[in-house]
Parts: structure tokens; sequence; C-alpha cells
């Protein structure tokens, strides 16, 4: 290496070391620390006391722990398949060249780049029991008396899962969208020559040339409902009697509200451990796939 190539590689260190102090300051020791602190308990302001494992044992088989964690399976199990089904139909809807497309394709995006905390309030107001869109809706077609949507413990989880899945579902169509277009449309058209009909088209080529986009998309509708938070702050604060806390809103709740820094900190490796486990599981089988 000569000096004028020595010399480059010193302003390169020069330029990135700003990025790297910041990475290091702000990311690499928050997650070192978290990880100490989740052995301790400790509210704050008084000094860390050693605990073990205590705070694992707890985020794990207390009452209200396991109830979290069975909160968070059971929203995964709502939005996971409703985002990844809707996001799927709204793509092949999008997926051609007709005049006005572009216009559904950014009406169907405009919910995922809205704030979430917008879209709660909305959605807040036709779920109200008394005077909301949807009860009156009902009321209207005689169907049903007014539902607590967001104060019945039967479907409040619920409730909050549809709300982001209407917000997700127009990522999820960019993403299929994306995977559409990299299909060969020759295989299509000769589909259509030898008589299949649309549905033929979409199980016989369209799915299994789309099945690595589609395990990608379980993937990360999976991570999303994991660490659900902002909708269910705004739409219910957990409850009724935490029938919609969810792993990310106890973080919270245990971090800020009950200053369990201990606890909070152990549920935080909880779902980064679960969040490990399904981003490892979908390499696994793309790889065995492969």
């Amino acid at each position: 290496m000569n000096a004028v190539q020595r010399h480059h590689l010193r302003i390169a260190w020069w330029m990135i070391l700003p990025c790297t102090i910041g990475l290091v300051c702000f990311r690499l020791f928050p997650i070192l620390a978290s990880f100490l602190i989740s052995f301790t308990d400790w509210n704050i302001i008084g000094v860390p006391e050693f605990v073990g494992l205590n705070n694992y044992i707890q985020a794990l088989t207390s009452p209200l722990g396991v109830k979290v964690l069975l909160n968070t399976f059971q929203y995964a199990l709502v939005y996971v398949p409703l985002a990844t089904i809707l996001g799927f139909s709204l793509a092949l809807l999008v997926d051609t060249g007709i005049k006005g497309v572009v216009f559904f394709r950014t009406l169907y995006f405009l919910p995922f780049i809205t704030a979430t905390v917008a879209v709660a309030i909305s959605w807040k107001w036709m779920f109200a029991t008394r005077f909301g869109i949807l009860n009156a809706f009902l009321s209207w077609l005689y169907l049903s008396d007014p539902i607590a949507w967001l104060s019945n413990p039967n479907v409040a989880l619920i409730s909050v899962a549809v709300v982001m899945v209407w917000k997700d579902t127009g990522f999820y169509m960019v993403l299929f969208l994306a995977g559409l277009q990299t299909i060969d449309r020759t295989l299509i058209e000769a589909a259509k020559l030898d008589g299949a009909n649309r549905f033929a088209i979409v199980r016989d080529i369209i799915l299994p040339q789309l099945a690595p986009m589609t395990f990608f998309v379980v993937l990360i509708a999976m991570i999303n409902s994991a660490k659900t938070f902002e909708a269910t702050i705004s739409l219910t604060n957990g409850g009724p009697n935490n029938a919609s806390t969810t792993l990310g809103y106890a973080i919270y709740q245990n971090a800020f509200v009950h200053f369990d820094m201990g606890l909070a900190s152990a549920q935080s490796w909880v779902l980064c451990l679960i969040v490990g486990g399904i981003s490892l599981l979908h390499y696994r089988l793309q790889q065995r796939k492969a």
C-alpha cells in the first residue's frame, strides 16, 4: 500500500467515524445495557440488584406473562393470514396496464404511510359503541345490537388486529406486486391459449412463482405482529383487563409506567428471540427449497 492509498484509507476512516460512534453509542451500547439490565431488579432511580433469571421466569411463566404471550400469538393468527391474503389479492387486482391503475395502487398504499396513531384514532371513532359507523351500519341492517368493539375482551384484540391489517395491507400489496413483475408473462399467455381460467393461472403459475416472496411477506408480517405497539396504546391501552396487551405493549408498560426495567428488558430479549427464531426458520426453509 503506497502513501496515496494510505491517505485515502485515513480519509475513509475519518468519514465513517461519526457514524461508527453513533452506532456504538445509540445501538450497540443500549443493546448490551438492556441485556445486562434484564438480570437485575432496577427501577431507574435505585441501584440495580442482580436477580439472575427471575425476570425471564416471570416473563415466561407468570399468569400475566403467559397471557401476554398468548395475546401476541392470537394477534398474529389474525393479522398474518389476513394481511397476506389481502395483500396478494390487491396485488392481483392492480397488476394490470389499464389506465388509472396507478391511482388505485397509490390509494391502497396510502394507509401504510399514514401515521399509526392517526389511523387508530380514526378507527376508534368508527368503533365507538353508541355513535360509531360500524354499529350504525349493523343496526341499519338489523344484524346485531351495538358491539363494544374495544371494551369487550372477546373482540378487543381482534379489533386492533383488523385496524393494523387495514393499515399494512398496502405495503404487502407492493411486495407481492414486485414479485408479480418478475413472472414471465409468456407462461401466463401460453396458459390462456390452452384454455386455463384465471383461478388455474393463479394456482398453477403465479403462486408457485411467488413462493419466495410469499415466505418473505409472511416473515415480515409475523415480525410486525410480534412488535405491535402504537395501535394498542391508541385504541385500547392494553385493555380491557389486559385482553389486548401484546408483548410490545407490555414492554412499554413495564418500562415507562411501572418502571420495572429488568422485566421490560427481559421481555425485550424474549421478543428479540421470537423475531430471530422466525427469521431463522424462514432462512432454513428458503435454503431447503433452494
